[in-house]
């Protein structure tokens, strides 16, 4: 068993035969686009290479074009699209002078012509394609901390003989397309297809009028943006050039077709071309050999990006031909192999042992009760044990019938382990063992890539939630959840914001926004956006002025970007709101019968655009029951629907949801939002409140009898609300004293608040100076001042200043517990100048 479990010294050698094998096996054309990636992918099974690639003359004979790549994606690496055939780069040096040309990390750093996207050290090898008619390289890429060894170079040098430039798009003597192909101008969207391409599609050649959107337009809605995808230039110069799609047929089930394409570079005024074919795919051959299976797992694997989605796509290339009971695949972190998927998923299908450590969704199996398992992971080769070998229990019960233990090696350590086992006996062939040898070179170096992918999403992740309010304040009379998505697009910060601001006399405000980009600047700026409307809104501004405020705030931040905001103060007492919009979407209101409600209304520019701009407030009626739902464009915009249609999809879904659990709600409506942008989500229920505060409000005018016009004032609100006379003199006192300061010490308007609520009087007092009044630290008897604070500390439960705007306000509260004061169930007159207020 040696011979088939280790690669030694001759097993090594054994790759480069195993190549050639491979290289005749192919039945393709040899000017098909389909038997170049095949080739490709050869690179990365038998060669080591994390990424190959094949570059070709363009049409004008300057430059160097890519036509076809497998692997990882090129960005990773800094390679580009087209390298000058006249330049000093690997490719076209290894073109002129006809020999390879291999690079370590320190000779690509000092070459001219390489830049490297990210800092990560790799080996680059750039060939002449000697099968080709002349002209063409293949350049392959390798992270093991060698390079390429002997056998690689071997392996290169025959899959670089075998490269033959893909045949151009097949026409016939009259200049027309072949029955079964297309040629697609990437600029201007007309295509030209075969007479057989519109049969499929159903169409009449004098009824079609040249344009893509017409035949994507007969696709099954499910699979369109699959197809866009594979159509859009960016997306294909990372290989993504072949997919299995549904047309419409006018009666009965959609019909399933093939695409295999491959652009062609353009050059001299010529745009750049998607030129392939399409055929039925029922008729079209299932290649089912061992080739093709290392070849389809490294075409997943190449876009992988996480470590659960490497293990699903092990697991999904190797458990249905080896007609395996169960496979495990796992990390190696430290001295614990971390399970990241179990197939099948259930407890009871795998060994007790791993059952009594299952923490989570996934267990930890326990390395140190499988010697067996950390032998074979030390030596770094694959075991293979029949029915009926003495194995320890934790291993004996994953396969009965026989087990395949593979270690993941990459870069040069340990990346985690795939076991594999069958229940009844299992005779082990030899295609097999060179399918389980190749699959866990290609699995061990897409984990490491995953995990470092999940490494920094985590890290990205974890500064994200930092910038985000932590948990929610608890409202009165009303309930806020909220949602934030990050993007799984890349590894960028984003914008996108939410926050709820409890302000004075039972308002909140709920605040969404977006800053335009997803970068560490557009996080940062978030973070400040965040925190200034945070002030604003505590000083007690309108929200027009709040947001007014905010946007003169990020023009002086002078930055390029701007920001989009919705900020809405909700009176928890009266069931009333004013919304300000900044660029920024329209709340949606669910009523308590079910129907929602997009407000129109105007709003003002996004924030950093205008600096004198007007930020018109509108009025919100919201009855107990009702729902109140903002969030930014990530869930509701995308390429398939334009925003009113997000916008009408999103309210439908508000409508048919369950407002008494607002957490199932939010996440019900972030169940389809798409991940290529951040996604931010507030959710507000307003149930009113049971008891609401009695308020009434005086105006102190500075004329010598005001002192005794605010005591008369709060005398006879007293009465009023029923609070017994010996209650009163407590409350009186502190009018007096607080007013009194307020006009001998400040200048500008006075302002006297009474609220009532549970038993408890607050008087509060604002004026229109900041300052602060000191308690003294001592009194003589001689002094004239500074008894009244005093006198305000020994009278209050409790006392403060608060700082409103334009000035500040003082205020004191009194409990009048012992006393019959009436239920304060129904609300006094509500004054709309009390906002602000504490």
């Amino acid at each position: 068993m040696a011979d088939v479990v280790s690669e030694g010294a001759a097993g090594r050698g054994a790759r480069t035969l195993r190549a050639e094998s491979a290289l005749t096996s192919l039945t393709d054309e040899p000017g098909s686009p389909q038997r170049l990636r095949y080739v490709l992918e050869l690179a990365l099974v038998f060669a080591g290479a994390t990424f190959a690639a094949v570059y070709i003359p363009g049409e004008d004979g300057d430059l160097l074009c890519l036509i076809e790549s497998a692997g990882v994606p090129r960005t990773l690496y800094g390679l580009r699209d087209t390298y000058a055939r006249s330049g000093r780069s690997p490719a076209a040096t290894a073109v002129r002078d006809g020999r390879p040309v291999l690079l370590g990390p320190e000779e690509l750093a000092a070459c001219p012509e390489s830049r490297r996207a990210l800092s990560r050290d790799f080996h680059l090898a750039a060939l002449p394609a000697h099968g080709d008619d002349g002209g063409a390289c293949l350049l392959a890429v390798s992270e093991d901390a060698a390079g390429f060894d002997t056998d690689g170079r071997k392996c290169l040098e025959l899959i670089a003989g075998a490269v033959v430039r893909p045949a151009p798009v097949e026409r016939t003597e009259g200049g027309e397309l072949a029955a079964g192909a297309f040629s697609l101008a990437m600029d201007t969207g007309r295509v030209e297809v075969g007479d057989e391409v519109l049969e499929l599609f159903g169409i009449g050649a004098d009824a079609f009028d040249g344009k893509v959107e017409t035949l994507l337009g007969l696709t099954v809605p499910e699979d369109l943006p699959s197809l866009m995808s594979v159509v859009e230039a960016d997306h294909m110069s990372i290989g993504d050039r072949e997919l299995e799609f549904r047309v419409l047929q006018p009666t009965g089930p959609p019909k399933w077709l093939r695409l295999r394409g491959r652009l062609v570079p353009g050059g001299d005024g010529r745009p750049v071309r998607l030129v392939g074919t399409v055929g039925d795919a029922s008729k079209l051959r299932s290649d089912v050999t061992d080739v093709a299976r290392v070849q389809r797992l490294a075409a997943a694997l190449a876009m992988a990006g996480t470590v659960r989605d490497v293990s699903q796509a092990v697991v999904a290339a190797l458990r249905a031909p080896l007609r395996a009971d169960r496979i495990a695949l796992a990390e190696l972190e430290g001295d614990r192999l971390v399970v990241t998927v179990l197939d099948p998923p259930e407890p009871e299908a795998w060994p007790e042992l791993w059952r009594l450590e299952w923490r989570s969704e996934w267990p930890d199996a326990p390395v140190r009760a499988m010697p067996t398992l950390a032998a074979a992971l030390r030596e770094g080769r694959a075991q293979i044990w029949p029915a009926g070998t003495a194995l320890e229990p934790a291993l004996a019960e994953v396969g009965p019938g026989g087990l395949a233990v593979l270690p993941l090696p990459g870069a040069g350590r340990m990346a985690g382990a795939c076991l594999i086992g069958w229940d009844s006996p299992h005779d082990f062939g030899t295609d097999e063992r060179a399918l389980l040898t190749a699959s866990a070179g290609l699995a061990g170096q897409a984990l490491l890539r995953a995990h470092a992918f999940d490494a920094e999403h985590e890290l990205v992740g974890m500064l994200q939630r930092q910038l985000l309010p932590r948990r929610l304040p608890k409202l009165p009379g009303a309930v806020a959840v909220a949602r934030y998505l990050p993007s799984t697009a890349g590894l960028e910060l984003g914008g996108d914001w939410y926050d709820v601001i409890p302000l004075p006399d039972n308002h909140v405000a709920l605040v969404i926004g977006d800053v335009q980009g997803h970068s560490a600047g557009a996080a940062t700026l978030m973070g400040q956006m965040r925190t200034a409307l945070r002030a604003y809104a505590v000083e007690g501004h309108p929200p027009d002025v709040v947001v007014s405020h905010a946007n003169r705030l990020l023009m002086d931040l002078e930055t390029d970007l701007f920001a989009t905001c919705a900020y809405v103060d909700v009176d928890l007492e009266e069931g009333s709101a004013w919304y300000v919009r900044a660029g920024h979407l329209p709340p949606v209101l669910r009523h308590p019968d079910g129907s929602t409600e997009i407000p129109e209304a105007d709003g003002g520019p996004p924030l950093g655009v205008v600096r004198q701009a007007d930020f018109p407030m509108s009025p919100l009626r919201l009855q107990p029951g009702t729902v109140l739902a903002l969030t930014t464009d990530g869930l509701v915009e995308s390429h398939e629907a334009d925003i009113d249609a997000g916008m009408d999809r999103f309210a439908h879904g508000l409508a048919v949801s369950d407002p008494a659990h607002l957490g199932l709600v939010a996440d019900a409506l972030l169940g389809n939002a798409r991940r290529s942008d951040d996604v931010a989500l507030l959710l507000l229920r307003y149930d009113g409140m049971a008891s609401r505060p009695r308020r009434e409000g005086w105006t102190v005018w500075r004329v010598p009898q005001a002192v005794g016009q605010a005591r008369r004032f709060t005398r006879r609100t007293l009465r009023a609300w029923g609070v017994p006379a010996d209650a009163m003199d407590a409350v009186l006192l502190v009018v007096s004293e607080l007013v009194t300061n307020a006009l001998v010490h400040t200048d500008g308007r006075v302002r006297l608040d009474l609220t009532l609520v549970n038993h408890r009087m607050r008087v509060a007092v604002a004026d229109s100076s900041p300052r602060t009044p000191v308690k003294p630290t001592s009194i003589g008897w001689e002094a004239t001042g500074g008894r009244g604070i005093l006198l305000v500390e020994a009278m209050s439960a409790t006392w403060g200043t608060v700082p409103v705007s334009g000035g500040k306000q003082v205020w004191s509260e009194i409990p009048l517990e012992g006393y019959d004061v009436p239920a304060t169930g129904v609300p006094g007159a509500h004054n709309p100048e009390q906002r602000g207020m504490p």
